[in-house]
């Protein structure tokens, strides 16, 4: 005998009759080959830094950005690439930026200065702490780092100058009588009330005015 329950669910439907613990052996999935995919990946980050030595492993450095729209533009992340007012205002030819690890985006424009200084600030802080390698052993050019560096270079395993996301900070101050004198919803309304009377209030000032000039 089937007896139904009072909930039901709605319309012509098939009454859930699943038989779930019927094989389910064939439905677990197994996760046994982590130990070797986690070697695989190590020996493959270790072939990458060898094959790109000296460079950094993580790739050139990237600028810092807002993230688009209302919603995120309080965000910084990484960009694509560095403007080419950007690179100018730091003294970097645009086409000598990709070879020394500078990623470059042509069509990224500055939106206000304290954007254009800050990766300007990040480009002045990498060319300092950037140790050219000449092309050839032999023979070096202007720009290219001395022997005493050369040997002292390490090469980054990680992303070049991480971005550090500022963290808003709290100020605890004693309350005073003063603040506590202070009405807040008062305010507001005296407020909202002189910018719905701006119209009135200068319409009045001028017909006084008119007035006394009679």
């Amino acid at each position: 005998m089937l007896v139904l329950s009072s909930t039901m669910v709605k319309h012509n439907n098939v009454i859930p009759n699943g038989h779930f613990k019927k094989d389910w052996q064939n439905y677990v999935r197994t996760w046994f080959n982590q130990p070797a995919r986690k070697k695989r990946r190590r020996t493959a980050r270790q072939k990458k830094a060898a094959a790109v030595f000296p460079r950094p492993t993580a790739g050139p450095l990237r600028p810092v950005v807002h993230s688009q729209t209302l919603r995120y533009n309080a965000k910084i992340r990484a960009g694509r690439g560095f403007t080419l007012d950007e690179l100018k205002a730091a003294g970097i030819p645009k086409k000598l930026a990709p070879t020394i690890g500078i990623a470059v985006d042509h069509r990224r424009k500055n939106r206000c200065l304290e954007s254009l200084q800050e990766n300007v600030n990040r480009l002045n802080t990498y060319r300092a702490k950037l140790v050219v390698f000449p092309r050839r052993a032999r023979k070096s050019k202007a720009g290219d780092a001395t022997a005493e560096e050369l040997s002292s270079a390490t090469q980054v395993t990680r992303s070049v100058l991480p971005i550090v996301k500022p963290r808003p900070t709290v100020e605890i101050v004693s309350v005073t009588d003063e603040m506590k004198s202070q009405k807040g919803y008062y305010k507001l309304r005296q407020e909202r009330m002189n910018e719905r009377l701006v119209g009135v209030r200068k319409k009045k000032a001028e017909q006084a005015e008119k007035e006394e000039k009679k």
